[in-house]
C-alpha cells in the first residue's frame, strides 16, 4: 500500500496541522508510559526544520459531553510533556488560544490544541468542526496511526479541505505491515490476548486468512473459548491451526501447561504478532504475569520478526526492559490487528496515492 508522503516543497514554511496520538496513561499527573509520544517527534522535529507553524492535535480517553469532570483529561500534562522534550523555556510556555480554540503555544512555532474530543464535533465527524480545524492551517499531515481506525473529524474529515499527507511515523507502519500482509516469512504465529472479545474476536476470525498459527489467551480465551473453536471450524479454505488456552481457577491468568504449548509453536514461527496480555498484568505483585512474561521471553529468544502491538503489552514489555528486543513496536492496537486483518483504516485510505 502506497500513501502520500510530504516533501520539502509541500510542507515548507507552511502551517502544519499535524494530528498525533495522545491517548497516553497518566497517574498521578505523571506520564507512565510515552511511546506515541515519542513516536511523533520525528514528524515533529522535521516540519520545524522546514520553518513551519505546526498546530499539534489529538484526544485522551473517553470525554462525556453532559458532565463538568473532563478537566481530567486535559491534555495539560501532554502539553508539559512536549514543552520539556522540546526544551521550550518557561517564558514561552503559556495557555493559549487559536482562533476559537484553547491549547497552549510552545514558542512561536507551536501550538498544542486541547483535547480534540472535548468538542462532540470530532467523535462525529461532523462536516463544520471539521471545516474548522483546517481553518488553522494550510496543511494536514496524519501521524497517528493507532487512531487511523477512526471516521473522525480530525482524521478523515479535515483532509476534505486541505492538502493531506502521511507522517514519518504513519508511513513506516504501514511499510512495516504491508510487508508481513504481503509476504511473511512462514510460519506465522498470531498472539491474541487481553480482554475485549468485541474486538478482539472479529480479528481471530480474519487472521485466518494469513496465519498459520493463532494463540488465543487472556480474558478473551475463558469469555469464548467454545465459540472460538466454532468459528474455526466454520473457516472454509485456509485453516491455521488454532490454540485456545486453558485459564486457572482464579481467571487472571492462563495456565503454566498453557503457556508452554504456547511457546513450543513461538519457537517454530519465523514471524510473530502479538497484541494483548495473558493475564492481569498490572498486578504489583507480578503473581499473574507469570505466563505473560514467559512468553515475552520466548519470542525475544528467537530469531523471528517480531511485531508488538496494544498499549497494554507494550507498556508491560518496556516495564520489564524486554520491549527493545522487539523487532518492531507498533503504536497501534486495534488499528495494526485491522489493518492486518485486511480492513480498509478510514484515516490511511484518504492519504492513498
Amino acid at each position: 500500500m502506497k500513501v502520500r508522503t510530504f516533501q520539502d516543497k509541500d510542507v515548507y514554511n507552511k502551517k502544519v496541522f499535524l494530528r498525533l496520538d495522545f491517548d497516553v496513561p497518566i497517574v498521578g499527573g505523571e506520564i507512565t508510559d510515552d511511546l506515541r509520544l515519542r513516536a511523533g517527534l520525528l514528524s515533529i522535529n522535521y516540519l520545524l526544520k522546514n520553518n513551519c507553524f505546526l498546530v499539534l492535535a489529538g484526544h485522551l480517553g473517553r470525554p462525556d459531553h453532559n458532565l463538568e469532570n473532563n478537566y481530567k483529561l486535559s491534555l495539560s500534562t501532554v502539553a508539559k510533556w512536549f514543552k520539556k522534550e522540546l526544551q521550550i523555556k518557561d517564558s514561552e510556555f503559556k495557555k493559549d488560544k487559536l482562533k476559537e480554540f484553547d491549547g497552549w503555544s510552545l514558542g512561536s512555532k507551536i501550538f498544542l490544541l486541547e483535547n480534540l474530543r472535548f468538542n462532540k464535533g470530532e467523535e462525529e465527524n461532523d462536516f463544520e468542526f471539521s471545516k474548522s480545524l483546517a481553518s488553522i492551517a494550510e496543511v494536514y499531515v496524519n501521524d497517528a496511526f493507532a487512531v487511523s481506525h477512526r471516521n473522525h473529524a480530525s482524521i478523515t474529515g479535515i483532509t476534505k479541505f486541505l492538502p493531506s499527507f502521511a507522517g514519518l511515523r504513519l508511513t513506516k507502519e504501514i511499510e512495516v505491515l504491508s510487508e508481513v500482509l504481503d509476504k511473511p516469512k512462514r510460519p506465522l504465529v498470531v498472539l491474541i490476548g487481553g480482554a475485549k472479545i468485541e474486538t478482539k474476536l472479529p480479528v481471530v476470525e480474519k487472521m485466518h486468512q494469513i496465519a498459520d498459527y493463532i494463540l488465543v489467551g487472556g480474558e478473551i480465551a475463558d469469555q469464548d473459548k467454545v465459540l472460538l473453536k466454532v468459528q474455526h471450524e466454520k473457516v472454509i479454505g485456509r485453516k491455521p491451526v488454532l490454540l485456545v488456552a486453558d485459564i486457572k481457577e482464579d481467571k487472571r491468568d492462563i495456565t503454566k501447561k498453557s503457556a508452554e504449548n504456547f511457546c513450543q509453536v513461538i519457537f517454530q514461527g519465523k514471524t510473530i504478532i502479538w497484541n494483548g496480555p495473558m493475564g492481569l498484568i498490572s498486578d504489583s505483585k507480578k503473581v499473574y504475569s507469570k505466563a505473560t512474561k514467559l512468553i515475552a521471553e520466548k519470542i525475544t529468544e528467537t530469531d523471528s520478526f517480531s511485531i508488538v502491538g496494544g498499549g497494554d503489552t507494550v507498556g508491560y514489555l518496556n516495564k520489564i526492559n524486554l520491549l527493545n528486543k522487539f523487532s518492531f513496536v507498533s503504536t497501534g492496537g486495534g488499528a495494526m490487528l485491522d489493518f492486518l486483518a485486511g480492513e480498509k483504516l478510514p484515516g490511511v485510505e484518504v492519504l492513498r496515492k
